[in-house]
């Protein structure tokens, strides 16, 4: 049987119907006092488990006072993968609803049943282009996808930031040599107002609200 290799499209994680065999494994994330156990699988961002740029972002973030949100907002994971960080803001913002959105479908699909098998139930998965142009965030987290490349990944931060409330933030983790400051730099020349809220392993974590 043929069996697509590591470069053809179909094996992307930003792919939207990845064609690699799937070969699941399990891995555990700590938000507040719950542990949460997640599938991973191929074909999928991170696919053997929790990357080390989404735990620098939970860790930093969870360090920090959790900023008032009103009850009933609605805040993202874009990019959601395997669903770690949406899952931290349904358990820490249990209130809110979080729209989980990857253009992958098995990603998708497996956002939704680690949701399930955590008891979470304040998540919506969704396609990009399923969810409302007015939709508007009060809070965004994201490990973008660096690697669809520079103009794609400046069109979709574009798109979905601009979707933050007046009183919104992003939090984005990037790594310093994937071109965190560059990013930066270019968030602050249209139209955001970008900054390092802290860097840790090789990796920055990012704030950005509309200027």
């Amino acid at each position: 049987m043929n069996t697509p290799s590591d470069n053809s499209p179909g094996s992307h994680y930003f792919s939207e119907s990845p064609t690699t065999a799937s070969r699941r494994s399990d891995f555990t994330i700590q938000v507040g006092d719950r542990e949460l156990t997640l599938s991973a699988d191929a074909g999928v961002f991170s696919q053997h488990g929790l990357d080390k740029g989404t735990a620098v972002l939970l860790d930093s973030l969870q360090r920090r006072e959790r900023p008032h949100i009103e009850d009933g907002s609605i805040v993202c994971d874009l990019g959601c993968g395997s669903g770690a960080i949406a899952l931290a803001l349904a358990v820490l913002f249990p209130h809110c609803t979080v729209l989980a959105v990857d253009v992958n479908e098995r990603a998708r699909q497996l956002c939704s049943e680690n949701a399930e098998r955590n008891k979470i139930t304040n998540i919506w998965v969704a396609h990009p282009d399923d969810v409302s142009v007015d939709t508007s965030l009060e809070l965004l987290w994201s490990n973008p996808p660096i690697r669809i490349g520079k103009s794609q990944l400046r069109d979709m931060l574009t798109l979905w930031l601009s979707r933050l409330s007046s009183t919104g933030r992003a939090h984005m983790v990037v790594s310093k040599n994937l071109g965190a400051d560059s990013l930066t730099d270019w968030l602050n020349s249209n139209g955001f107002t970008a900054h390092k809220l802290s860097s840790s392993k090789g990796f920055r974590v990012v704030e950005v609200k509309k200027t």
